[in-house]
């Protein structure tokens, strides 16, 4: 047992022994290797200063050999160069300059020429819209439609047509005017249309009583008044000339007094015409 525990110590001794070499062994190297960079840096310090030095030196040289040779040229250089400046910017003034001149008077014909295509143009249209308007014109006269009006009723026209004078009514019993022509026909006489037209209304007028009015190109209107019946038409029909409308008869109360007549008015563009301007033409 003693010799088991000696050869244990013995053993642990030399391994602490080795431990305490090698570690020794590193320190030295450690230390070495920190002595060796401490050397190398100063030297290297020492390198640098002396480059510094040499380049500095070798600097102010070339100032002092050179400064006043270079200093002349530069000098005669930059003179030379801004006199030649100065020449050219001259010069390109003056190019420009010619060049505006001309660029202007370019645009100004430009302009003129333009201003005269556009008065020619304006007047070539103005021209062009008066034919156009006066061929409009003309187109319109000839499709004009000429009306020729017929009489609705035979007889004898008993009282006139009057708006600028006064006529005697026997049932108001008083002057007044007429606004068309009263023709005298029997009751239940077949009243025609004047013209072609279209039947706008069939009313109970109160002074005139049951009356038709028809519509007619060129802004004529025919109206038929003092109607006992209306049976042929209605409104809104399309009548030729001399088709059959309706009977005389005795409504009107304006002129209840009168014998048996059909009251006859034409309207041109909504005024009163006188009637028998339009009948003779017949």
């Amino acid at each position: 047992m003693r010799r088991d525990v000696r050869k244990r110590q013995n053993k642990e001794d030399e391994l602490s022994i080795k431990i305490i070499r090698y570690s020794g062994i590193i320190i030295v190297m450690i230390a070495i290797i920190v002595f060796a960079l401490m050397i190398y840096s100063k030297q290297l310090n020492d390198e640098v200063k002396e480059g510094t030095l040499t380049s500095q030196q070798l600097s102010n040289i070339l100032s002092n050999t050179n400064s006043i040779g270079n200093t002349e040229s530069a000098s005669t250089d930059i003179g030379k160069s801004v006199n030649e400046a100065q020449n050219e910017l001259k010069e390109n003034n003056t190019v420009s300059n010619e060049i505006k001149e001309k660029t202007n008077s370019t645009t100004s014909n430009s302009k003129s020429n333009s201003n005269v295509l556009t008065t020619n143009k304006v007047t070539a249209t103005s021209s062009i819209s008066s034919k156009n308007t006066e061929e409009v014109k003309e187109q319109e006269d000839n499709t004009t439609i000429e009306l020729n009006f017929e009489k609705p009723v035979e007889g004898d026209i008993v009282r006139d047509f009057a708006v600028d004078s006064l006529i005697y009514s026997e049932t108001l019993q008083e002057w007044t005017t007429h606004t068309g022509i009263d023709i005298k026909a029997d009751k239940t006489t077949v009243v025609k249309s004047a013209e072609a037209g279209t039947v706008k209304t069939i009313k109970n007028d109160p002074r005139y009583g049951l009356t038709i009015v028809i519509e007619h190109e060129n802004g004529f209107q025919t109206i038929y008044s003092n109607l006992l019946t209306s049976e042929f038409v209605v409104e809104g029909e399309k009548v030729e000339k001399g088709q059959s409308l309706g009977t005389v008869g005795n409504t009107a109360a304006f002129e209840i007094a009168d014998e048996p007549h059909l009251h006859f008015e034409i309207t041109k563009d909504s005024v009163q015409v006188d009637p028998n301007i339009y009948l003779k033409k017949n």
